[in-house]
Parts: C-alpha cells; structure tokens; sequence
C-alpha cells in the first residue's frame, strides 16, 4: 500500500475527485439488476469534464438553454419557436405543459435538459431518458394530441467531446402510455374537484 501526502485540503480534494474512495463505493456498487450507478458516470465526468461550478440546477438550466436550443437548431436544420408558452388541452386547460420548443405546425417539440455532467454523460452512454423525466415526456403529448415527436436535447459545456446531443421519443413508441396517463389524470382532477367543492361550499 501506498502513503500519499498533501500539503492543503484543495490537492487532497482534487486528487479524490477521479478515484474509488470509500465515499464512493456505495454509488458504484450494483447490488440489484445489471445498469451502472451514478458513481460510475462520475468518475467519468471527474475526468473529462471542465472543473465543475457549484450552481443551483434551475438557474442553470435556464441561464444554457438558449445556447442549447441553438446548438439542435444548428445540428439538426429544425427552427423551433421559443416563445415563453403554456400548452393546455383543449378539453381541460388543467392538463398542461410548458415547452421549450415547437414547430409552427405543433407536430414536434423541444424539451432541454442541463444535467450534471455524471446524469449527462449517463444519458449519453445509455441513450436513455433519466427515469425522472418520463412523466415529463409523456405530458407532451398527452397535451398536444397533434405532436408527433419530442426532442429531448442534452446539454453540459464541460463536456467539451460531447457538450450536446438529442434523443427522439415518438408518438407511436409511447402511445398506450399516453392514454392510460391522460386516463389517470383525469380521474386525478375530477377528484380534487369533487373535494374543492366539498370544501368551500
């Protein structure tokens, strides 16, 4: 066994950043299924990302997501609108999305995810949806019955191999998924409704 010694806190710190230590490992090992834990996507990001800054998710989501949307225009031809908007259904304006994205004619939209640089390169590698967003994704079109494709657009500058990239979900791919939500939410609303009026009459 190796003693290695440091002179501060700030090399200790950067010399853990890219191995195995035993803060680690419980992020690494896969007890249940066959899939890669988050700490694996970090020792990747640990080595080919810029230096990471600490910042609050949503703001930075919302300070790169203009660059990103340039970056899929510029990479797939697709000139999406960006206008600030809410989608709501036109039989419940209570069923609702809000999209980055969409076409004039609202068969495809736009939806940009700034991960951290672990969850970007794992969405990368896996060219799956992180399972926190599925819902998201299936409200797109639960709103918009014209939309035929969404775009998830993945973005992190650090990664400067691969700083963005897209996947596509179609409408056919996920179809017995959007009615039995759009089922369920309905059934969800018409509840709260029913105590709503329970309540203040």
């Amino acid at each position: 066994m190796k003693i290695k010694k440091y002179d501060n806190e700030e090399m200790w710190l950067e010399d853990r950043k890219c191995k195995i230590t035993g803060t680690k490992l419980k992020n690494l090992i896969v007890k249940r299924g066959t899939q890669n834990k988050i700490g694996f996507y970090e020792l990747i990001a640990d080595r080919i990302a810029k230096e990471r800054t600490e910042e609050d998710p949503m703001e930075r989501g919302k300070r790169l997501e203009k660059e990103a949307i340039e970056k899929f225009t510029k990479e797939t031809g697709i000139k999406m609108i960006t206008d600030l908007v809410m989608w709501q259904r036109d039989d419940d304006d209570n069923i609702a999305s809000s999209p980055d994205g969409y076409t004039e004619d609202l068969t495809e939209a736009l939806e940009i995810k700034c991960l951290s640089s672990a969850n970007h390169i794992k969405a990368f590698l896996t060219k799956k949806i992180p399972s926190e967003y599925e819902e998201q994704v299936i409200q797109y079109f639960i709103v918009n019955d014209d939309l035929k494709k969404l775009y998830i657009g993945f973005y992190d500058p650090r990664i400067f191999s691969k700083d963005f990239f897209y996947l596509e979900i179609n409408r056919e791919d996920i179809e017995n998924k959007i009615f039995e939500y759009l089922e369920l939410e309905k059934q969800i609303l018409a509840e709260v409704n029913r105590i709503v009026n329970e309540l203040t009459f």
